[in-house]
Formats: structure tokens, C-alpha cells, sequence
């Protein structure tokens, strides 16, 4: 339940369609706890109304004219506004997500949302909590949880190049003056690294990569 008790939480509706600002203010202004203070169709108006009129929370759009959304969530920080960002979009890919939250956004939501996901949401951005859709969740665990590519050291591709060029692992320990056990060493680590499990294939990931 709301806590009407309280002042409103002052919202500011960032986004270029007018028939979502419409919306988005008629979802709100039947929830108690909740005030429309402003309305911009794009990021520099944002901008503008969010340093004359101090919302707590910003929902805001990302893809909008003149300037989009990251952008404006970046200035909104450093010109040191103290409202949270909601970000209420249609696109949940790499490319919108991870710069939204980079830039300095609180949530993410998705404009599919249900409304008393949005109201949480909402609450939960106004009290410097995270709140995501489990889309973008998924999507920002996916990244966090990827691996880190562990680059090919600069005496692995010598090792590769000579097996690239037919050399045996004989033939790689003399030209490097290493031994040929330290050559069988190297070449597992490069098969590793590579996610691959012999020479040939080696040397074909490797010219894929452009290493070779």
C-alpha cells in the first residue's frame, strides 16, 4: 500500500511521443503517493525542467530527438541534480542497457511493464534502490557473469605462428631456444584460450581472431 501520509513523490516524463506522456500521467495520477510536476519531449528539455521544478524521480526514455537519453542522464549528473533516473523504454539490448546504467541510471524498466511494477519501480528509484525488469536483469547478469577473454601472451603467437608455418613442436623448441616440453606447454595454454582442442584448429581460430 501507498504511504499518503507523505509528500508525493514528484515525477518528471521524459519522452518524445506525447500520447506516452498522456499516458504515463494518467497511470500515475491514480495512484496516491505520486505527482506529475513536468512533462519534456526530449533530453534537453529535461534538462530545463528538471533544474526548475526538482522532481525526485526522472522517467526517462531513451531514443528521442535532439538529445537522447543517455546523454541527458549524464548532464542531469553533472549539473547536480539530485532526482533519480528511471529509465522507461522500449529496447532492452546491450547497446541501450548497459550505457543507461553506465551513465548514472537507477533503474530500467521496459515500457511493457505492468503498473504496479512501475509504481515499485518508481518508490524503489526514489530511495536510491536498483530496479530492473527481469529482462534487463537477465541481460546485465549475462555480463557480469561472461567470462574475460584471456589474451594470447606475445611468446604464445610465436609458438603459433611456427606451428602455423608447419614447424613441429621439435622443430619450434630450436628455432626459440626453449625446450620441447615448454612448446607442449604453450600450445595448451593457446588451446585454452582459443576453446579449441588441436593444432589445426588453433590455426584456424587464430587467423579468424586476426592474431595470426
Amino acid at each position: 500500500m501507498s504511504d499518503t501520509t507523505s509528500a508525493p513523490l514528484r515525477l518528471l516524463i521524459v519522452d518524445d511521443h506525447p500520447v506516452v506522456r498522456d499516458g504515463l500521467r494518467g497511470v500515475f495520477s491514480t495512484e496516491p503517493g505520486f505527482e506529475v510536476v513536468g512533462e519534456a519531449g526530449d533530453g534537453a528539455e529535461a534538462l530545463v525542467l528538471a533544474a526548475s521544478l526538482a522532481p525526485d524521480v526522472v522517467l526517462m526514455d531513451l531514443r528521442m530527438p535532439r538529445m537522447d537519453g543517455v546523454t541527458a542522464i549524464r548532464a542531469l549528473a553533472e549539473q547536480g541534480s539530485s532526482a533519480r533516473v528511471l529509465v522507461l523504454t522500449t529496447y532492452d539490448t546491450d547497446s541501450d542497457v548497459l550505457p543507461a546504467i553506465r551513465a548514472g541510471a537507477t533503474g530500467y524498466l521496459l515500457k511493457d511493464s505492468a503498473r504496479e511494477d512501475l509504481y515499485r519501480a518508481v518508490r524503489a528509484a526514489a530511495q536510491g534502490q536498483t530496479a530492473l525488469s527481469p529482462a534487463v536483469a537477465t541481460r546485465l547478469m549475462g555480463q557480469v557473469r561472461a567470462p574475460v577473454e584471456e589474451p594470447v601472451s606475445p611468446r604464445e603467437l610465436e609458438v603459433l605462428g611456427l606451428v602455423a608455418s608447419g614447424c613441429t613442436n621439435r622443430e619450434a623448441a630450436a628455432r626459440l631456444f626453449i625446450s620441447e616440453a615448454t612448446v607442449k606447454t604453450h600450445l595448451l595454454h593457446i588451446y585454452a584460450k582459443l576453446e579449441v582442442k588441436d593444432r589445426a584448429s588453433a590455426v584456424a581460430a587464430a587467423y579468424r581472431r586476426g592474431l595470426l
